[in-house]
């Protein structure tokens, strides 16, 4: 049994909780999509990415981080030796949003909306169970850290969210539109990237 006041969907494997994204009519969002976006690559990924809210190709696709900016992040991660395609759990990434239907004309989440999606979200990382989770633009850092700090402010350090560690960054987005700010995301995969390999190390038992 869940706990009192605790969200339905906290309970929810993969199979159930796709089926209640793909179902989901708990904001207006649900009138104008073509179709849910709800995550790609291994469940048990060492590292997790979280995006914003998806555009018209992610919305026509059901894939998040499609397009321009997609195509960014791909060499980004390749650059790390990671990859959203086939791979092993420390090698191939979990991608997903903060949002899961897309914003009528691309414009920025409400708060509402995020709010109603926070449960599925949340869900995800605890299903998961990455080493490191990867907050890509202010919407994502909005939602897991419940912080309306600008990016460039809360990135260059490692957070927590519920005992993981999280690694602010910009969103590839931004990059494409600001890109002398790509060292700074580049130094923050590399802080990520860090962080992924000392929590992956085996804990050694004191010595005698």
């Amino acid at each position: 049994m869940s706990p009192p006041g605790a969200s339905p969907v906290a309970t929810l494997d993969w199979p159930a909780l796709r089926e209640a994204v793909a179902g989901c009519r708990a904001c207006s969002l649900c009138e104008s999509r073509t179709q849910t976006v709800f995550g790609v690559g291994h469940e048990r990924a060492h590292w997790m990415i979280v995006g914003e809210a998806p555009g018209e190709q992610e919305d026509l696709r059901g894939e998040p981080f499609v397009g321009a900016a997609g195509r960014l992040l791909d060499r980004m991660l390749l650059a790390l030796g990671l990859t959203r395609g086939p791979g092993e759990a420390a090698q191939q990434v979990y991608i997903a949003n903060t949002l899961k239907c897309r914003p009528p004309r691309n414009r920025n989440p409400e708060p509402e909306e995020l709010q109603r999606c926070q449960p599925f979200l949340e869900r995800q990382v605890e299903l998961v169970q990455p080493k490191v989770i990867l907050a890509m633009g202010r919407f994502a850092v909005q939602s897991l850290l419940a912080s309306t700090e600008p990016v460039g402010r809360l990135r260059g350090r490692v957070h927590q969210w519920r005992g993981r560690p999280l690694i602010v960054t910009y969103h590839p987005a931004y990059l494409l539109r600001n890109p002398a700010d790509k060292a700074r995301a580049w130094a923050d995969l590399c802080l990520a990237a860090q962080t992924a390999d000392q929590a992956a190390e085996p804990v050694r038992p004191p010595s005698a």
